[in-house]
């Protein structure tokens, strides 16, 4: 082993590393000196984790640090590597303060860490995952916090449960945070303004608290009829006898505001139980959920419109639309665990695809009802969910920035580690363009289109080969060869001797995700547009369902999504003059797009998902932070999620250094390099052919 750094050599080089929160008076010589007594290793180990985080922030880098030569004492390096994860998560979540605090508690850290006993978030997160999934509804994502709380779209859980001596038990409290928090969406906690309701009381924080336990019970009442299961768990490891004053809020009706109305009863009288399971009440829920219910107003508006063109005549299809969308429900949303409910227009039962379906089952979580300004289709004048400017400063704490915004983790390859919700992206609708581009490319490219139309038609129509079939068109000989070794043998001759046709039925979805960087200006873009424009004739010709976007953005708080063709879109006029649209815009930033495509592709219910990219050039951004194996890698990270997701990413491209980093991300086989731009129409169809044989 290399003999220590001194506290010279150490001073120098935090000094190169902290300089800019170091001054006359804060000096790197006690970090130095302090750090001077460790062995190389745990020196090399400490100069390795302040660079990395000074990438995040200088003045936490300081205080790891500082905090470093007691915690090396306490921890193993695997422990160690945890706690600075754990702060990092702290301060990109929360902040600096809290960042730094976790770095100041080494010992409490060491602590947990030595409870075997307990259950972890970070080991417990994959399968916390797949259950969310099990549960109807909107998406939610997971986090980390001090307590147990949602703000409608985020569920946030303690990083570490230790309650009970038996790791299951406390993995079981897991699984009740997550079913609790996801019943508030569900029934109807946040259609009341909880957290303005409390403060009118003397004491809010205590009024928090009892009306947190109140919605609890009455939540765990709706859950023991739909997770038996659960409801028995829960049985078992609570600490404390139910209240009979309580007994109301188990009824079948039972709604927040028997909770507000207990409130008032008992406010003075009861003091909440400590439960394994206690959560609070999220501060920023109502800001998230009033966001969510203009966003997705809009798009509802937007989608009726969609579907009342589809709906009229072709005589009278460029006609304003006209008559009135009304919704029948089943029984009240309030009380029936996956309420029913029927699209009707001017009275009559409308077929709802499944993005509209999602979306009135989303309004109804959040109102209880679909009100009637609700159903007017979008019109002229109307915003779409994803047209308001960003502010201009692009800072992620502007309200116009964050009206429809998605936030992404980003993948720190250095930290080993996601950045939690680091990129915030948001989609946007091309504007079509009438400039006779894609007539043009109709005129031009006539006799290949008719040609690929044919050939997707053979496609279409491609019988499967059965072998080894109990009956059949035709004999399988290599089945009836290992047969009559088998009858040879004595044993007898097999059943399944025949071939047999069988035409597959096609049940895939496809997104295309297209590069709009500025580095596509020119001919690339004219051959990206010509390329999607061609796709789009051949695959109406095959049925698939497909979708493009294009991609783009300027840093993490820019990144862009273009909506071209959604699924659920018809290829019409509107499409195409959308494609005509496509122009060069910022960088190529695509991990957040990748994550935010496969979020779109996994609402897609198909046997088979592709993600298709047409790109120029290699992940880049404006901040050098990005640029090179940052880049690389978080959109390898990224495209390997997908993967896991069911979800085969595939790459076009037309970057002739491509060999030096596409095989890293995509794998050796899944990408393609278009040598002659303009080759890449005809290179496209052929490519998405032989993809979805």
């Amino acid at each position: 082993m290399n003999a220590p750094l001194s506290a010279a050599e150490l001073g120098k080089r935090l000094d190169y590393l902290l300089g800019p929160v170091l001054s006359s008076r804060r000096t790197a010589a006690p970090l130095a000196q302090a750090l001077s007594t460790l062995d190389r290793r745990q020196q090399d180990f400490v100069l390795h984790w302040v660079e990395v985080i000074d990438r995040s922030n200088y003045e936490l880098a300081y205080q790891f640090a500082a905090a470093a030569p007691a915690a090396l004492g306490r921890l193993d390096p695997a422990s160690a590597e945890a706690w600075i994860i754990h702060a990092m998560d702290a301060y990109d979540r929360d902040g600096l303060f809290r960042g730094s605090e976790v770095f100041r508690q080494s010992a409490l850290f060491r602590q947990q860490a030595e409870d075997s006993h307990a259950a972890t978030f970070a080991e417990y997160a994959p399968v916390l995952e797949l259950f969310v999934c099990g549960l109807a509804g909107r998406r939610l994502k997971l986090e980390t916090a001090d307590e147990a709380k949602t703000d409608t779209e985020t569920l946030f859980l303690p990083p570490r449960i230790a309650l009970f001596p038996d790791k299951a038990d406390n993995c079981a409290v897991y699984r009740i945070l997550v079913v609790l928090l996801w019943a508030q969406g569900r029934y109807g906690s946040w259609q009341v303004d909880l957290n303005a309701a409390c403060a009118a009381w003397p004491d809010p924080v205590r009024a928090a608290a009892l009306l947190a336990h109140f919605e609890g019970l009455r939540l765990e009442a709706r859950i023991a009829g739909l997770f038996p299961g659960i409801a028995r768990t829960m049985a078992r490891l609570r600490n404390s006898p139910e209240d009979p004053r309580c007994a109301g809020l188990a009824a079948a009706g039972a709604t927040v505001g028997d909770s507000l109305a207990l409130l008032e009863r008992l406010y003075e009288f009861l003091d909440p139980p400590e439960l394994p399971w206690q959560f609070s009440l999220h501060a920023g829920a109502n800001d998230v959920r009033a966001a969510r219910l203009a966003r997705e107003r809009s798009e509802l508006a937007t989608a009726l419109a969609a579907l009342m063109q589809q709906q009229q005549a072709p005589e009278s299809a460029v006609a304003a639309p006209e008559g009135r969308f009304s919704i029948e429900t089943g029984e009240s949303p309030g009380t029936d665990d996956n309420p029913e409910f029927e699209l009707r227009l001017d009275g009559k039962a409308v077929t709802q695809p499944e993005r509209l379906t999602r979306l009135i089952d989303s309004i109804l979580q959040d109102l209880g009802e679909i009100p009637d300004e609700y159903l007017q289709v979008a019109g002229e004048g109307r915003e779409t969910a994803g047209g308001a400017e960003s502010g201009t400063d692009g800072t992620p704490d502007s309200a116009g920035h964050e009206l429809g915004a998605h936030h992404y983790d980003e993948w720190d390859y250095k930290r080993r580690h996601y950045r939690k919700n680091w990129c915030v992206l948001r989609e946007i609708d091309v504007e079509p363009v009438d400039d006779g581009f894609v007539d043009a490319t109709l005129a031009r490219y006539r006799p290949q289109i008719a040609q690929l139309k044919r050939t997707f038609e053979m496609l279409r129509g491609e019988d499967r080969l059965l072998k080894r079939q109990p009956a059949g068109d035709d004999v399988d000989f290599d089945a009836l060869v290992d047969g009559y070794a088998d009858l040879k043998s004595g044993m007898e001759l097999p059943e399944r001797l025949m071939t047999r046709r069988h035409k597959a039925e096609r049940n895939l979805a496809v997104l295309f995700m297209v590069d709009m960087s500025g580095s596509t200006k020119g001919w690339v873009n004219d051959a990206e547009r010509e390329s999607l424009v061609m796709l789009c004739e051949a695959l109406e010709v095959l049925g698939d369902r497909y979708a493009i976007y294009g991609f783009s953005g300027v840093t993490r708080k820019r990144c862009e999504i273009y909506r071209i063709k959604r699924f659920d879109e018809a290829c019409d006029d509107t499409v195409r003059r959308r494609i005509a649209g496509i122009t060069p815009r910022d960088y190529t930033r695509m991990g957040a797009a990748i994550r935010h495509l496969t979020t779109l592709l996994n609402a897609v219910d198909a046997r088979s998902k592709l993600l298709v990219t047409l790109s120029d050039g290699k992940p880049d951004d404006y901040s050098d932070h990005y640029r090179g194996k940052y880049g690389i890698e978080d959109t390898r990270q990224a495209l390997i999620e997908a993967h896991h997701a069911g979800i085969k990413p595939f790459c076009i491209t037309i970057d002739h250094q491509a060999r030096d980093y596409l095989p890293h991300l995509y794998g050796p086989v899944n990408w393609t390099l278009v040598d002659n731009v303009t080759n890449l129409p005809f290179r496209v169809s052929d490519i998405y052919r032989k993809l979805t044989r």
